[in-house]
């Protein structure tokens, strides 16, 4: 019997080994280089992982939600970034958090955040930490190194005693896929960052921390002089994504979706199975890239790939699987999609996403190097 046959499907499946390969590589990439690493836990979002990077030498924890720092702090986890502009209405929850015991330090990029965060402080009678937003690649939010702003929001937030120093996110990083311009992309992140912390200083504000991270430009930098820390995410898990973009393969995916085949349509060299986008997620990241793996690349229920196989097509419940002969290692396609994936037959897809596929589930079974099952909650939702 397979020690995932007790598993009613769809089901996320998380490989142990694997998880434990990207977490120690990470560690040791970013120790390397001199810095600490503060991963994201936006991936996971489960202790079980989380502690397993602390113990690796993690300092501190980057979150994408308050729910997930109330979580780590019910944990005995207090170093916390909130890496998402702060929403003023929010601060109420910030601060008791913090009164409960939590470092917890959060992110603006703008004067009327800035100016909430300054009034809510003076009249709470305690300072909250802030770093400032940086823009290092007009990716998405954060101010211009260069930008008159960000002197101005250095000076407000100091004005309060709230200035902790400075963070950005390379997001355009998803976009290379050569070492030369992941490596372009790092010094981009860095030099970028490190500038507007130097200009802070030399406006005679203090700039303790300077924070930079995606997962490309961290397995690619090649030195990090003037950075504090890295964050970075989805290595724990890696994703397809990430394999398109050239820092990790296929074979470093921990996180898959076990499906089952209930169906074909033959004549279109179709199988179905019972995972669609609500177990998949809707992203597309691939599309864009040099591979497009659909909605996931295709495993057997060992977590081999099944080269050519590919979930092409998604309803909410039934996901798609066909042949595609121009995939990488694909070879000739099957003559008969029944014969090949008979019904009954259990897959594991790779997903495009990891951290969208994986807020689909409640919790991971994790498989043990043993090959038993472990069954590790996730904190969803907000």
């Amino acid at each position: 019997m397979h020690p995932l046959d007790i598993l009613d499907t769809p089901a996320a499946v998380l490989d142990v080994a694997r998880l434990q390969h990207n977490l120690a590589h990470m560690q040791q990439r970013i120790s390397a280089l001199g810095v600490a690493l503060r991963p994201h836990i936006k991936t996971s979002k489960c202790l079980a992982v989380v502690q397993q990077q602390l113990a690796l030498g993690a300092q501190g924890v980057t979150v994408s939600t308050l729910k997930e720092a109330q979580q780590c702090l019910a944990a005995g986890i207090t170093d916390i970034t909130y890496a998402v502009g702060i929403a003023p209405a929010k601060l109420p929850q910030v601060l008791a958090l913090r009164r409960q015991g939590a470092q917890l330090t959060i992110l603006t990029d703008n004067l009327a955040s800035a100016q909430a965060i300054g009034s809510f402080c003076q009249v709470q009678g305690e300072a909250i930490p802030v770093l400032i937003e940086i823009d290092t690649d007009q990716h998405r939010s954060g101010v211009a190194p260069e930008s008159g702003l960000l002197l101005d929001l250095g000076r407000a937030l100091h004005a309060s005693g709230c200035l902790a120093g400075v963070l950005t996110h390379a997001g355009a990083s998803y976009q290379c896929n050569t070492p030369a311009a992941l490596q372009a992309m790092a010094e981009q992140e860095r030099a970028g960052c490190v500038r507007a912390a130097e200009r802070l200083r030399a406006a005679g504000l203090p700039c303790p921390v300077v924070s930079v991270g995606s997962t490309p430009t961290a397995l690619s930098a090649t030195r990090l002089h003037g950075v504090t820390e890295v964050r970075a995410g989805v290595y724990a898990f890696m994703d397809l994504v990430m394999a398109n973009v050239g820092v990790c393969s296929a074979d470093d995916i921990a996180l898959s979706v076990l499906a089952t085949v209930i169906g074909h349509q033959a004549e279109r060299g179709w199988a179905l199975v019972d995972a669609g986008w609500m177990a998949m997620s809707r992203d597309r990241g691939t599309q864009s890239q040099a591979c497009d793996y659909g909605y996931g690349q295709v495993c057997d229920a060992d977590g081999r790939l099944l080269p050519g196989w590919v979930m092409s097509g998604a309803n909410q419940e039934h996901g798609i699987v066909g042949f595609d002969a121009a995939k990488p290692g694909a070879g000739a396609a099957p003559a008969d999609v029944v014969q090949a994936l008979p019904v009954g037959t259990r897959l594991r897809i790779l997903p495009n996403h990891a951290c969208a596929t994986a807020a689909q589930f409640a919790g991971y079974h994790a498989l043990q190097r043993d090959g038993t099952l472990a069954d590790w909650p996730r904190w969803n939702h907000w």
